[in-house]
């Protein structure tokens, strides 16, 4: 067991970035109306396990098809890299399909709205550079800041304003840039020395 406060800031940090949970508020907002209830223990409970289980089943995956996880973080580093433009110009390049008789705590906010491609990717990625306990703790303080966020969504939105979200955003989406650079350099590294 190794726990560093700095690795799990840092994990924390660029989930929370990758996540944009308070960036998805609006969203939430809409799925509250749609939907009639959120059950936010349930979302957040559901997203958590997905994440996790991702983190320890996910490296077995990639070498069941042959692909070690520094090549998985730069794959991941140019989702990060994508997710980051999005936040920052404003313009959608993912696009989800939307169903509204599925359950809205489920899908598409449980999945693939918190544990989506980005996210998912993201933990292999951290996993190349950090110790396992260290992004679990990363991973459910997240959850439950998630949690936190699902159950005040409403409250956010009217103190922070539609501004105020743009503002985090963006701001979010700079961090995420240089996170996406930063990983892809790191890793992509890694992948000549192991060519050499």
């Amino acid at each position: 067991m190794e726990f560093n406060f700095k690795q799990i800031f840092t994990a924390f940090m660029i989930l929370f970035a990758v996540i944009d949970i308070i960036g998805n508020i609006p969203i939430i907002i809409d799925l509250r109306k749609k939907a009639g209830h959120i059950q936010s223990e349930k979302a957040s409970l559901i997203a958590g396990i997905i994440m996790i289980v991702f983190l320890f089943l996910g490296q077995s995956l990639l070498s069941l098809i042959g692909i070690d996880v520094h090549s998985f973080a730069v794959a991941g580093s140019f989702i990060l890299f994508i997710i980051a433009i999005e936040m920052i110009l404003g313009v959608t390049l993912f696009k989800e399909d939307e169903d509204d008789a599925l359950t809205a705590s489920v899908f598409p906010l449980a999945f693939p709205l918190i544990a989506g491609p980005g996210s998912l990717t993201t933990l292999l990625s951290l996993r190349a550079e950090f110790h396992i306990e260290n992004i679990i703790i990363a991973v459910l303080l997240n959850v439950l800041l998630i949690y936190i966020v699902l159950k005040a969504s409403s409250k956010i939105e009217r103190m922070i304003g539609a501004n105020g979200i743009k503002i985090i955003r963006k701001v979010f989406g700079v961090i995420l840039l240089a996170i996406a650079i930063k990983l892809f350099s790191h890793n992509i590294l890694k992948l000549f020395e192991v060519v050499s």
